[in-house]
């Protein structure tokens, strides 16, 4: 495999991840300047409804699309695969629907919402459920973009959609003063906006799901194969959670701010990794489907030596600049954010230099057909190990502990996704 198809595939991806989460860093810099510490806080609470919104798309699209990928590989069609991941993110798209209907209040409480918090994060939580079948379609659509020789266009409707969510966001939240609500509006108004444009790709692909039938059997084979997309958005929604009650029993909602600006900060390190993945994914499944050994090994190579480039950049990056960027996310000046947050961003972000590679290893082992292999990876650094972790270095050391606890989970998890792609 040739390095300019390695970065043909990969850059389109890493640069729409990197748009995407770029977005979400300056929505919450609106929130910050428009809503202070108090809106920063709640944003975090409610974050995580929409990591899981985000995982299960992706299950749906990076698993259809790995699928379509391996039939394409075999020598047959794509098609069955399209039409069950969109029959799947039909139905969980009703479920996320009902429950923005009906129950946004109950599940602001659960995340951690007190009086100061509720309103706001009931807002957010409300909106975000309720275009849950945009920002499911929108995953779905680009995972089979990549796949169906349009990794440009994906990446393309991603980059319209963050500067469309940045212009809106700011109409919204400062000229017309929506508040919060405006703040979700624009995020789903952007996603519509990234279907559009993905819909003129196929208008006219050979991808037909009204004509193809697919089994449960198969479906749930498609769905094993983005299983650990769902599970990594899991892991930074059971995270997130753990971390935001931690902190708010120790340091209130001032130190659930904090973690907001390290979460906002360490979400566009996670999208580089996770738009690595997504890049590496059609030439892995493609390699494995045709039996092209030479050409898996050459992009196992090639990618090892990015990822870790990458980590130690991004590393010495908020290393060095973890000041400024806290500054950036404090409108109000407070003393006690600054210093919790720039010294969070230094603990947590030295587990950047193992996260990347057990990012790139789940994306891969899922790519390859497996999916168990990379589930376990992903369960190991969200609930499994992480949860512990923070538990008991909270106990010890309190918020440094909290912050402490990401970079030893994935220092462990690193050393088994080693292990896991020299028997692959």
């Amino acid at each position: 495999m040739p390095l300019s198809a390695f970065l043909h595939s990969i850059l389109p991806a890493v640069a729409g991840m990197i748009g995407l989460s770029c977005y979400i860093l300056v929505d919450t810099l609106f929130v910050s300047a428009a809503l202070g510490a108090g809106g920063l806080a709640a944003l975090n609470l409610s974050i995580s409804v929409f990591s899981l919104i985000s995982g299960v798309g992706q299950m749906a699209g990076v698993g259809g699309g790995t699928d379509c990928a391996l039939r394409r590989g075999a020598g047959k069609s794509g098609s069955p695969a399209f039409a069950g991941a969109l029959r799947f993110g039909a139905c969980a798209s009703i479920c996320f629907f009902l429950a923005g209907l009906f129950c946004p209040r109950e599940i602001s409480l659960l995340l951690g919402a007190d009086d100061a918090t509720l309103a706001l994060t009931q807002t957010y939580v409300r909106m975000t459920l309720l275009f849950a079948p945009a920002y499911i379609l929108n995953a779905i659509l680009q995972g089979f973009a990549r796949n169906d020789g349009a990794p440009r266009l994906a990446m393309a409707s991603m980059l319209l959609s963050s500067a469309a969510n940045i212009a809106l966001d700011y109409l919204f939240m400062f000229p017309l003063r929506m508040g919060m609500f405006g703040a979700v509006l624009a995020t789903g108004l952007s996603a519509c906006m990234s279907i559009a444009l993905l819909m003129t790709h196929f208008a006219k692909s050979t991808l037909r799901p009204a004509k193809a039938e697919i089994s449960l059997h198969e479906l749930a084979r498609l769905l094993s194969c983005g299983l650990s997309a769902l599970i990594g958005e899991l892991a930074s929604a059971v995270s997130l959670i753990t971390f935001n009650l931690l902190l708010m029993h120790i340091g209130g909602y001032i130190a659930v701010a904090a973690y907001g600006v390290i979460a906002n900060v360490a979400l566009v390190a996670a999208s580089v990794f996770t738009g690595l993945g997504q890049g590496l994914q059609p030439l892995a499944s493609h390699a494995y489907g045709a039996g092209d050994s030479a050409a898996d090994a050459r992009l196992r190579r090639m990618t090892a030596a990015c990822t870790g480039a990458l980590s130690i950049l991004l590393f010495a990056a908020v290393f060095f600049f973890a000041d400024p960027i806290a500054a950036a996310f404090n409108s109000e000046g407070s003393r006690e954010l600054a210093q919790l947050a720039a010294a969070g961003l230094r603990i947590y972000f030295a587990g950047y230099l193992f996260a990347g590679v057990n990012i790139a290893a789940a994306a891969y082992l899922s790519a390859v057909a497996r999916p168990g292999r990379a589930l376990c990876l992903s369960l190991l650094r969200s609930c499994v190990l992480l949860v512990p972790a923070a538990v008991v270095c909270s106990a010890s050391w309190g918020v440094g502990g909290v912050w402490l606890s990401f970079p030893m989970t994935e220092a462990a998890v690193c050393a088994l996704s080693l292990a896991f792609l020299r028997r692959a």
